[in-house]
């Protein structure tokens, strides 16, 4: 409700008499009968009984509907019962019949900063106090209001311009302190919170605003605009089209009919090309389409992967890897770019980033599939840590026990220390690390139990044989590989060289 009681135009000295005779009524003019339903009205107005005053006063009108001041005591009804449209038609009415009616303008001033409509207050109040000087001190709250209001409206466009939208929301609630009922402000508003991502409170505004107003084309283009940014396009078509229908030089709708038409033209383009194996056409697409609409955040996520699926097929796995990174910028939620980027870490074997990813891919979904990928990269990140035997001897990880042990004579030749005598200090060091190296992997990999639980990435520190690697010596395999049965050994010469050890 308003905050005080309108005063109506009644004359106090006025004094309606009501007769019981039939003759009386059928003798009444249509001013005696209207004067009659104001006198009721009055009654029910003082009792806040604000319906039935208004059906009362709506009953005069039509008796009389050229009378300024009947439609003034209407608006003031309409501004008890918080109708300010109704209101703000009414005032204007009783000023157009009665262009010095002094309350008619008050009342219409007060209806427009309501509404919203601050041009129009700002043009009333001037013209009032031409027509009255004395009429300052009657609306001096509201040419505060209006200077509050077109103080707050003007910072709102300048931040609209420097896209502040979260300045936007402030000023506009700020303007609906006053303008409580003005749906330009309040859809203002409601565009800058989808433009801020606040996509249910926009909606609600613009839904309650088409409640009233099924016609009200700004409040449709929000809804247009939430449904686009939340990558419903085909709804927001829909929306965008009906604005167009209804308002055709709508420039903002219009712009972003096209922007939403030609970003989905390309991403479904870039979806044949993948479908159809042209890749890198695949990847030109996204990538055009990506540089539509910077702002439409959650396309853009699904943009960044489709280039990261073609980057991949493309074996450009690094690239492939950053475009994933770029989708979990916008959605660090997102389960399709966390789990390929985690397949790019394991085939660049990146073990202990797959197991991150993997491991995050788990918190959001412990399907049993990201699970299995997680131990997958776990296991492999285990392995990777332990030292690559096949790699050492220069075998396949499917090399049969003869080819393990060719391997492992010729590279034993090679590393043998003695054979690196008259090396630098560093050298001999090196080589000799080597040696036990080739030694390690043929103790492992010549025995068919260990061979096993080390393809299966077990613990090969120590076995249940008793053998400790970490004392094992640099001689030892090469040793019991060399000596004869005897008890004795072969000796080989190295060229060039008076060194000789067992062969």
């Amino acid at each position: 409700m308003a905050d005080e009681v309108m005063e109506l135009d009644m004359d106090a000295n006025d004094e309606i008499v009501i007769s019981d005779s039939d003759d009386y009524q059928c003798e009444s003019t249509p001013e005696e009968l209207a004067e009659l339903q104001i006198e009721e009205a009055k009654k029910f107005y003082i009792d806040k009984q604000y319906k039935s005053a208004l059906a009362c006063y709506s009953k005069a009108i039509e008796l009389c509907p050229n009378v300024s001041k009947y439609y003034g005591n209407r608006a003031a009804c309409y501004m008890m019962l918080e109708l300010y449209r109704e209101a703000l038609a009414d005032s204007r009415k009783s000023i157009e019949l009665d262009p010095t009616f002094v309350k008619g303008y008050t009342r219409t001033i007060r209806c427009c900063l309501k509404m919203g409509e601050i041009v129009e207050a700002d043009t009333l109040l001037n013209k009032l106090n031409t027509i009255d000087p004395a009429a300052g001190k009657l609306t001096a709250t509201e040419s505060q209001e209006l200077s509050y209001v077109q103080r707050y409206l003007k910072e709102a466009t300048a931040a609209l311009e420097a896209k502040d939208y979260r300045k936007v929301v402030y000023c506009m609630d700020r303007c609906c302190d006053v303008s409580k009922y003005c749906p330009r402000f309040k859809l203002m508003k409601a565009e800058s919170l989808a433009y801020l991502e606040r996509y249910q409170e926009a909606q609600e505004i613009a839904n309650d605003i088409l409640h009233l107003d099924r016609s009200n084309v700004d409040a449709t283009y929000v809804r247009g605009v939430c449904l686009y940014y939340q990558d419903n396009v085909d709804r927001a078509f829909a929306h965008f089209q009906e604005v167009l229908r209804l308002a055709p030089d709508h420039a903002k709708a219009l712009e972003m009919y096209k922007k939403a038409k030609l970003l989905k033209q390309k991403k479904e383009d870039g979806n044949v090309a993948f479908k159809a194996g042209r890749y890198q056409e695949a990847y030109n697409l996204y990538t055009e389409a990506l540089t539509i609409d910077p702002q439409n955040k959650m396309n853009n996520t699904k943009l960044h992967y489709n280039r990261a699926l073609t980057a991949s097929k493309l074996g450009r796995l690094n690239e492939a890897i950053t475009e994933c990174t770029e989708a979990l910028k916008i959605d660090e939620n997102y389960l399709k770019a966390i789990l390929k980027r985690g397949a790019c870490y394991m085939e660049l074997q990146e073990y202990e980033d797959a197991v991150r990813d993997y491991e995050r891919a788990c918190k959001i979904n412990k399907s049993r599939d990201n699970r299995r990928l997680l131990l997958e990269a776990k296991e492999a990140l285990k392995r990777s840590k332990k030292k690559d035997y096949y790699k050492i001897l220069g075998v396949e990880r499917t090399a049969s026990t003869d080819d393990i042990k060719k391997a492992y004579r010729k590279r034993a030749l090679v590393h043998h220390p003695d054979r690196h005598s008259s090396a630098s200090d560093s050298e001999k060091k090196e080589q000799e690390k080597k040696f036990k190296e080739v030694g390690e992997a043929y103790t492992i990999l010549s025995d068919p139990k260990k061979r096993s639980r080390y393809d299966r990435g077990g613990d090969m520190e120590e076995f249940e044989t008793g053998f400790d690697l970490s004392n094992f010596g640099t001689d030892s395999a090469f040793a019991a590989f060399f000596t004869k049965p005897d008890g004795g050994g072969f000796h080989f010469q190295f060229a060039g060289s008076n060194d000789s050890f067992p062969f």
